[in-house]
């Protein structure tokens, strides 16, 4: 059974001791009844990780003791971008989630004509710290200790004219692509995904990624939903290419 993993704000502490941050705290007493010699994991993102102990619990304020660096958790071979176009809040966090668990570096929030969600700058903070919570769950959970790289929401003209110079591999999925991802060579760096929202992109969208140098594929003969397209899409690169050889 794998031990309870709790994220940590950089730098992780040097000492014999540490406290938990106040949210690691009240998940680790109230929410999992962890009792003082239980065994567990920090964790700071960037990945390092320490294994603890649990010293005491004093009201809201938990204390680890016995920290050793543990052994690292090899990080991806292959560095994947996912550019989601923005879908529902619901839909969203799904795909941060599973991209996260899926080993995906960067995850860039894509605005398109038929997007769905319709993010207002003033809450584009907001958003985006949820986001990082999801993130930061889904690593707990999987046993990562690097948080994807989130990137504050972009409007796709403008995200597609800086990325014409990027290297490595670029694929959009569309439903008129030219074939499935494995009939492509193996890419000489990263891997960048760019995925539509509920409606599909545009005819003019499409052909604006092209002409940016993405290469249209398509995932099996069915239409994905775009939160099904986005995770099969990372699945199909690990396995082709990154994690899953």
């Amino acid at each position: 059974m794998s031990v309870p993993r709790f994220y940590c704000p950089p730098p992780l502490p040097s000492g014999a001791q540490c406290e938990l941050p106040p949210g690691a705290a009240h998940h680790a007493s109230r929410v999992l009844r962890l009792r003082v010699g239980d065994e567990v994991q920090i964790f700071d993102g960037q990945g390092n990780a320490l294994d603890a102990t649990l010293h005491a619990i004093n009201g809201k304020r938990v204390l680890l003791g016995n920290l050793q660096t543990c052994m690292a958790t090899p990080a991806g071979g292959l560095h994947i971008v996912l550019a989601q176009a923005m879908c529902s809040s619901e839909k969203m966090d799904w795909v941060v989630q599973k991209a996260t668990e899926l080993g995906v570096a960067e995850i860039i929030p894509i605005r398109t004509q038929r997007s769905v969600a319709k993010l207002a700058p003033s809450r584009a903070d907001k958003r985006a710290l949820h986001w990082h919570n999801v993130a930061v769950a889904a690593c707990e959970q999987c046993g990562r200790n690097e948080l994807p790289r989130l990137h504050v929401p972009r409007e796709m003209q403008e995200w597609l004219q800086e990325s014409r110079g990027n290297g490595g591999g670029k694929f959009i999925l569309l439903p008129g692509g030219a074939g499935g991802m494995q009939a492509q060579p193996r890419p000489p760096g990263g891997v960048t995904l760019l995925i539509g929202p509920e409606g599909g992109f545009t005819g003019d969208e499409a052909n604006v990624a092209q002409q940016a140098g993405f290469v249209p594929i398509l995932l099996g003969p069915r239409v994905l939903r775009t939160e099904t397209a986005a995770l099969a899409g990372i699945a199909a690169i690990q396995t082709l290419w990154g994690d899953f050889q």
